[in-house]
Parts: structure tokens; sequence; C-alpha cells
């Protein structure tokens, strides 16, 4: 809640996903977008033309000297993200992050090491824990009304032309990897968000549809230290773009989700203490699963038409950003959090180089 009526001043550096940031800081009622920095002036431009009196940058550390901002948006290649978040929180801004924080975990501890000296706040921006079908889920697990949780099954079966892949990403060096650091990121730090912390990884990856650095298929088998076991797949070959699949099944019931949509809620022992968790007006398991599902089977924008105040997407983690420097908390998701999506990452990319099963820590 703003009190005090200050918005705060908001820049974005890199439009291309920084365009979702641009729109949610310029839509916001505590936040005003000052500006936005590029090396392509045609897409600063198209930003000033939405939103007439935000100002252009060239030079990133030119823009970290304007007094008006207060926090940044690093939406830069991958590699970058470290070396750009630490020169703006050294410059006194705060910085959200782009996913992932970094491609390797050394570079996101650096970013760590920089907010704990500077006193900057840095969020990472992991908004899928947003989808309106996320929070029951997770509430399922950690109530036990899922019962023990046994399996999880994770595919994210996308799919991109090659020229997609003719600039920086699908590359080791910019992207840290392909289908798997780039487009399922994000589903990796849904798993180990509700799955828990991994114990090994073992894993294969290769190079089928595309002309690339990377790898565009990864399949891998996931065990975690509570002894749940996971399968994870991820391709960018899956014409013409198919399903994020989301699947978790304990000894009480299985939850399936595609992305943001509920598709399965199969829970045999009913709990009251649930029902009010969630404010279900359900009494019994079949009630349950037809309420949940017409709550969250329609998706985000199903559920945004009977609740059109929550927030969601990009926006939801912008507007927490704000909110976290209004009223000086700390951020959504926390640089040591997002690091152990990066982790996951690495760990398989390593075991599918070597052929070994990685173990953590």
């Amino acid at each position: 809640m703003n009190t005090n009526g200050r918005k705060i001043g908001y820049a974005v550096a890199g439009l291309g996903i920084g365009k979702a940031h641009a729109d949610a800081a310029a839509v916001s009622e505590n936040a005003r977008l000052v500006a936005v920095c590029d090396l392509i002036e045609d897409k600063m431009d198209a930003i000033v033309k939405k939103y007439p009196g935000t100002k252009k940058y060239l030079d990133f550390d030119e823009m970290l000297k304007d007094p008006e901002i207060d926090i940044v948006s690093i939406c830069l290649p991958s590699a970058m993200h470290a070396e750009y978040a630490e020169r703006a929180m050294r410059a006194g801004k705060h910085v959200l992050i782009e996913k992932p924080i970094d491609i390797t975990p050394e570079a996101a501890e650096r970013i760590e090491r920089v907010r704990l000296e500077t006193g900057m706040k840095a969020g990472v921006v992991h908004q899928n824990r947003n989808n309106v079908d996320m929070l029951p889920i997770k509430q399922a697990i950690e109530s036990g009304h899922l019962g023990r949780v046994f399996l999880g099954t994770f595919a994210v079966k996308w799919y991109r032309k090659q020229d997609y892949y003719n600039g920086w990403h699908g590359t080791w060096e910019m992207d840290g990897g392909g289908s798997l650091m780039n487009q399922s990121v994000h589903t990796v730090d849904l798993m180990q968000w509700m799955m828990g912390e991994v114990e090994s990884v073992s894993s294969q990856m290769d190079i089928y549809n595309h002309d690339m650095d990377t790898e565009d298929t990864t399949v891998s088998t996931i065990r975690f230290k509570n002894g749940a076991i996971a399968s994870f797949v991820t391709t960018t070959c899956a014409y013409p773009g198919i399903s994020t699949d989301i699947q978790v099944y304990g000894t009480n019931g299985s939850v399936e989700a595609d992305q943001d949509v509920l598709k399965t809620w199969k829970i045999k022992d009913f709990s009251d203490d649930f029902a009010d968790l969630l404010g279900l007006d359900a009494c019994d398991e079949e009630e349950e699963e037809e309420e949940m599902l017409a709550r969250y089977g329609g998706g985000n924008m199903g559920y945004l038409a009977e609740h059109p105040a929550h927030i969601v997407g990009h926006r939801s983690v912008v507007e927490d950003m704000i909110d976290a420097v209004l009223n000086d908390r700390d951020p959504q998701i926390l640089p040591m959090e997002a690091i152990k999506s990066v982790r996951i990452v690495c760990a398989v990319y390593e075991s599918a180089r070597t052929g070994k099963t990685v173990y953590f820590n």
C-alpha cells in the first residue's frame, strides 16, 4: 500500500522482454516510467510513442546518473545480468532482474553479495509462481492435502523457428543454454518450489531441429532430498508449441496443469481445513474437484474475468518490486531463491556432458 503518495521512478534496460516491464511500470498506480535504455533506437522510439515523456538512453551508465530513477529492470541477454545489476546497485538503484538471474551460480552469488554490500533491493522475475493455479497446488502440497508427494512430471514442449537462434539465443556464452536455460527455467523454478530440494540429477541432451551451439532438447530424472522423484523434459522442436505440463502426484491424489490452466484435481480425502484455506464451498471430494476446475480451469484470463483485481504475469512481479521499495521490504524472489533453478539447470548440462549423475550437497 502506498501511504505517502510518492511514485517510484522506473527504468528498463533492454527492450525485448523489457517491453513487458515498461508496460507494467507505465500502468502502475505507484510508479511512473522514467526511462528506457537500448542499443536500438527504434525500440525506444516505440516505447516513447506509447508513453510520451519517457526518456531514452543509449548508454546504461548515463541512465544510472538520472536522479529520477529508483528501480531498473535488467532485461539484457542472460550472461549480462550480474554485471549490469551490480552497476545499477552500486549507482544507488534497486534492480529487478529477468530470468534467469544469470547463467552460472557464481554470477548469481555475485548479485547477492552486492545486494548485501549496498543495501539496495534485488528481485528476480519468476512470474509463473503467480499463475492463478500455482498457489492452490503449492498449498495442497504444503498442507498435506495431497498426501506424501512421490512423483512429478514436468515437460516444456515448445517450438522455436531457426531465426530465433540467429542471435544470442541458444549460445553457451550469452544464453547459457537452449531449451532448458531459456524457455524452461521458469518451470524448473516451479518444480523445485513445489517438490523441494534436489538431491541428484541424471540427464541427456541433444540438438534435433536447429543449427545452434547449445541444445534444443533435454530429458532428466531428478531425485529430491525428501525421496520424491521427477522427470523433466524440455524441447523447442515440438511444432507448433504444445504445452507446459506441471503434474504432481501424492499418496492422497493427483494434480495436473498446463501452465496456468488447471486440468486435473483428484484428491480422495476431502479436507475442511483445505477448503477453508482457499475459501471453497465444497463439502466432499467431487464438489471440491468441480469447484477447483471451475475456478482455475480457465487459466489466468478466465480467473481474472471473475477477479479483476488480481494481477498476474510480469505486471505482478513489477508491482511487487515497486511495493517492496515503497514499503522497505524484500521483493518476492530474492537472488538466493532464484539461484536454485540455475544450479539445477547447470547440473543437467553437466550430467548430459559427462554421462554421470550429478549430486547436490
